[in-house]
């Protein structure tokens, strides 16, 4: 009995893992668009000005944005394949609700995949933390771009 318990833990760990290493790949898609997009926008000097920095700005809080939602599009699938969800829109909505740490508890997984959620939750809460890092990266640069007396 013991040993059954083990590997009904293991399966969905496994799965859980191999789902991490997955978004995190995906979330690489924003991060090198958002590198592109400031080497490109320095190389062609148009920084410094409020309507560019806010150009700027905007389309990287859009790569972010759109990045979460793939990986929350990508756990949606995964539980789908599990069996926990028949349609996309719940299984999106319960990967959401997980993803964001929200947490509501309507929807809730059966015992053999009810580990995914917490994995799930600590996924999203890790990349919304990248997140967070490449927008304040991001914003500091514009900042020191605009005005000079705040560089070093």
């Amino acid at each position: 009995m013991i040993q059954s318990h083990r590997i009904s833990i293991l399966v969905p760990l496994g799965v859980g893992l191999v789902a991490l290493v997955c978004t995190v790949s995906i979330y690489l898609l924003p991060l090198r668009a958002t590198v592109n997009l400031v080497r490109r926008e320095r190389s062609r000097g148009h920084v410094g000005t409020p309507w560019t920095g806010l150009g700027i700005f905007a389309r990287v809080v859009f790569y972010a944005s759109l990045g979460h939602l793939l990986e929350i599009g990508f756990w949606a699938v995964l539980f789908m394949i599990c069996g926990e969800f028949s349609d996309f829109g719940t299984a999106f909505y319960h990967s959401a609700v997980n993803y964001t740490s929200l947490g509501y508890g309507d929807l809730i997984m059966s015992p053999s995949w009810g580990l995914l959620g917490p994995l799930e939750a600590a996924n999203g809460a890790l990349l919304f933390g990248v997140s967070t890092a490449m927008v304040f990266a991001v914003m500091l640069w514009l900042i020191q771009a605009r005005f000079t007396d705040l560089r070093h």
